[in-house]
């Protein structure tokens, strides 16, 4: 599948809540620079998510980190996309592998379902492209593009990790037609005034 040609203007911020391994961060920021065609900067913007806990969950609501990124958002940054280690949660779910604000300008993706079944020593780049699928397609919703029912598409809904491993790391045909088309939008938004972001929010499990 072709490349979208480079936006000048829009840059996607990888906002890592902590530590995490460069070829971890760098495999994100490699395939949303690929799929999306975005300039692609890696900087922190929260430091710590303790607002979030849940202490009779223990786990973090995901909604309430997407609105300290929307505050912290820089002006310079078309969308942000946060990473986290933490288990996240929305209240009439288990756990969500990430949120997004559907057709707004934030996400976070959760790392700490994402090595299920593998080894972290034997099975790095297979973990690494579990992360970098699952970021990509929190990402995909900031576009406004729903989940897919093209079991092979990146926007595919999953369940659990075997759902991770069977899609591609790709857009379908139709969900780049889409993601294009807000691109596109949101270009000539910003020569008049500002894309409104809608604030209904996606969550994925």
């Amino acid at each position: 599948m072709s490349v979208p040609s480079r936006s000048v203007g829009q840059r996607v911020q990888i906002a890592p809540i902590g530590g995490f391994a460069p070829d971890l961060l760098g495999a994100v920021a490699d395939m949303v620079a690929r799929i999306f065609g975005l300039d692609v900067r890696t900087a922190p913007l929260i430091d710590e998510i303790g607002f979030a806990y849940d202490t009779e969950r223990k786990q973090y609501h995901s909604t309430a980190i997407l609105d300290h990124l929307s505050a912290a958002a820089p002006a310079d940054c078309f969308k942000v996309l946060a990473v986290t280690r933490e288990d996240l949660f929305i209240p009439i779910l288990t756990h969500v592998y990430g949120e997004a604000q559907l057709g707004g300008s934030c996400c976070v993706v959760s790392t700490q379902r994402l090595g299920e079944g593998l080894s972290k020593v034997t099975d790095r780049s297979a973990y690494l492209e579990r992360v970098a699928k699952e970021a990509a397609h929190e990402l995909g919703h900031t576009f406004d593009l729903r989940h897919c029912r093209d079991a092979s598409c990146l926007m595919h809904y999953c369940r659990n990790v075997s759902d991770v491993d069977r899609k591609r790391a790709d857009l379908c045909r139709y969900c780049q037609v889409m993601m294009g088309d807000h691109l596109t939008k949101a270009a000539k938004q910003r020569t008049g005034r500002p894309l409104e972001p809608q604030l209904d929010r996606i969550q994925c499990r």
